[in-house]
This record gives structure tokens, C-alpha cells and sequence, in this order.
């Protein structure tokens, strides 16, 4: 009979070539392991009463409390247990490492309820699906976030011999200028065009963009297409309220291109489901990512040279056009467009279509 390494009792058993076999612990051991499985429950217990969180819909719970803090506690209280068997016991009582879920919606005291939003987001991908039948252009808008210009640090990392030193503060005085990209994410193409604003975001510099897009692009892609697709957020200069975006886009756009133009936007605090975030913005953010935009034309660089292994390619201009924010509309200017609103949600969901001659 021996004992090994302070476990439990084992008998030695002789083998072939005089080898020692080893029993399995007795069974009155493991008896009394399990008796005292309810002890070390209820002392884990009521060590975690003040530390614990709950998801009372699924039964889960989580601590803040660390397992070899937990097993060290324990240790003072006579009772011996390893870290594992804490890990161990935490998962039969309920335990389960959590991350944080991003799913509280924040920005917006009054968001949509989520039958409107799913009704809304089947809308949408019935329109796409029309379009798509009729190989007409559908485009996902946007402004990208705002980029001061000059030696600041930007987020990530990047491969370099040296590190390049930018300021230690970023103080906005000290930036060449502000960039105010605005995207046209042409979903059928995989195209992405970029307009760079020196600017404001605001809704004639929205519409400018994507006009210049039709110009520089849309026609040349599509020459037979007489309507266009705009998937947009519900806010920012593509706003669904603002009615410089629906008067814009009438003048600058439908008007002069004879295209009728149907928006549909993304219900609020919805932004990421649409195209243009995570398929071109995305990108064009890991593309600049730990590399200051020393100036204008470096911001260009990296937005044109974008590109990804499913055939990504990216245009980017300049528009350095001083845009005013509080534009007004009457009424009456507004009752003369060509707007129709569609049945379904009205507010997020409407044409315009060329005024006759």
C-alpha cells in the first residue's frame, strides 16, 4: 500500500513485467466528495451574494470575482479547493463567462418598435430585389466620420521601420483643415466613390456627392437606367426629415438627369445594417489605419488605393465647397416637388420623380 503525491489511498496490483497497476480511488472517497460538493456550493455562494449579475430570461449568471480569488477566499475558510474545481462548480451552479452585448439601443429617446424596424428592413429588400430584377442602379450613402487633417495620431497600427511622430496633442488649431468624407457604395458593382468635403455635412453637399457620382460614374455603369435606388440612415445630411435633402436631390439630380430617384432609409439606430458601413467604410479605415493624414491628398491616397480580395475598388475626389447649415424651405417650395410617398411607412419610404417640361 502506498500513498502518491498526498492523493488518495491506491492499492498496487502486479502486472505483467512486475508493473504496478493503480485502482481507481475508493468508492468511499468519491462518497464523500460528493458530500461535501453542497458545502463548497454554498460558501462559493455566499462569497459572490454581492457580486453577481443575472439574465433573468435565460437562467445565466456572471461575477465579477476572478476563479483563483474565489479558490483563495475559500482556502481561509478551511476549505481546499483548486481553481479548476471552483471553474467546475460555477458552470453546475449557473456561471458562464460573459462579454459585454452591444444591444442597448443609445442616441435616440424614442427608437421605433422592433415590428416596425423588421417591417422596414422586409421593405427594403423588397425594393432591392425590384431593382435588381430590372438591373437598375441601387447605391448605400453616407458620411463617413469627420477626419481632422495634418499630424495626429490616427487609431491602429501599421508596419514601420520608425514610428512615425505625429502631435501630442490634438488640438484642432493645429489641423491643415477638416475632412468631411461622403460615400456612394454601388452594391451591384462593388464600387465605392468617395467625395472628400472641406466643408460641413450638410444636405446639399449629401446631394452634390452622389450627383457627382451619377456624373462621373452612374451614367457610364447604367446608360439605360431611368430610376435609381438610395439606400440612406435616417439622419446626417440624407436626414429622412430634412427637406433640403428631398429639394436638393429634385433640382440637382432627379431633375437634370430625368432619373426617378427612390430613397428608403434605415430605421434610427439602425446605421449598421446599412451596405455602406461595413463594405466600403470599413475598409477604407483598416486602409489609413496607425497612418497620420498629413493633408488632403493623402487622405485621397489611402481612400483610392482600398481595395479587398473580393474585387473592391474605390474613386475619391476633392469638393472644396463651403457648405452653410440651416438652410430653410417654405412650404409651398415643398408642396412643389414631385414626391410621392409609398403605403408602407411613408416617413422612411418615397420617389421623386422628374418634373415635367
Amino acid at each position: 500500500m502506498g500513498r502518491a503525491h498526498g492523493g488518495p489511498w491506491t492499492a498496487g496490483v502486479a502486472g505483467r513485467g512486475g508493473a504496478t497497476a493503480t485502482r481507481a480511488p475508493s468508492r468511499g472517497w468519491a462518497q464523500s466528495s460528493r458530500k461535501k460538493k453542497p458545502a463548497v456550493i454554498k460558501a462559493i455562494a455566499h462569497l459572490l451574494r454581492h457580486e453577481t449579475g443575472g439574465d433573468p430570461m435565460r437562467d445565466l449568471k456572471w461575477s465579477r470575482r476572478a476563479i483563483r480569488k474565489i479558490a483563495r477566499q475559500l482556502h481561509r475558510l478551511k476549505i481546499r479547493v483548486s481553481a479548476s474545481t471552483v471553474r467546475r462548480l460555477l458552470k453546475h451552479m449557473g456561471f458562464s463567462l460573459r462579454v459585454n452585448h452591444k444591444r442597448l439601443e443609445s442616441g435616440n429617446n424614442n427608437p421605433p418598435p422592433r415590428r416596425v424596424r423588421h417591417r422596414q428592413f422586409t421593405y427594403i429588400d423588397r425594393q432591392r430585389k425590384r431593382f435588381t430584377a430590372r438591373a437598375n442602379p441601387i447605391i448605400s450613402v453616407d458620411a463617413k466620420k469627420k477626419e481632422w487633417i495634418g499630424k495626429f495620431k490616427n487609431p491602429g497600427t501599421s508596419w514601420e521601420q520608425q514610428p512615425q511622430l505625429v502631435n501630442d496633442h490634438d488640438f484642432p488649431s493645429d489641423a491643415v483643415g477638416r475632412a468631411v468624407p461622403y460615400g456612394v457604395y454601388d452594391a451591384r458593382k462593388n464600387h465605392g466613390f468617395v467625395v472628400v468635403g472641406t466643408s460641413r455635412e450638410t444636405p446639399a453637399f449629401a446631394v452634390d456627392a452622389i450627383t457627382l457620382w451619377w456624373k462621373s460614374c452612374g451614367h457610364k455603369r447604367y446608360p439605360k437606367a431611368k430610376e435609381l435606388l438610395i439606400l440612406a440612415d435616417a439622419g446626417g445630411g440624407n436626414s429622412a426629415r430634412a427637406r433640403g435633402w428631398k429639394y436638393h436631390l429634385q433640382h440637382q439630380l432627379v431633375n437634370p438627369y430625368r432619373l426617378q430617384v427612390t430613397v428608403c432609409h434605415y430605421p434610427p439606430g439602425a446605421s449598421k445594417w446599412n451596405p455602406i458601413e461595413h463594405r466600403l467604410f470599413s475598409q477604407i479605415s483598416n486602409n489609413w489605419a496607425g497612418r497620420p493624414l498629413e493633408s488632403y491628398e493623402t487622405a485621397l491616397k489611402y481612400i483610392r488605393t482600398t481595395s479587398t480580395a473580393t474585387g473592391l475598388a474605390v474613386c475619391a475626389r476633392m469638393l472644396p465647397k463651403k457648405y452653410e447649415k440651416g438652410e430653410s424651405f417654405s412650404a409651398q417650395q415643398m408642396q412643389q416637388l414631385m414626391l410621392s410617398k409609398h403605403t408602407t411607412l411613408p416617413a422612411w419610404n418615397y420617389t421623386l420623380t422628374p418634373a415635367t417640361m
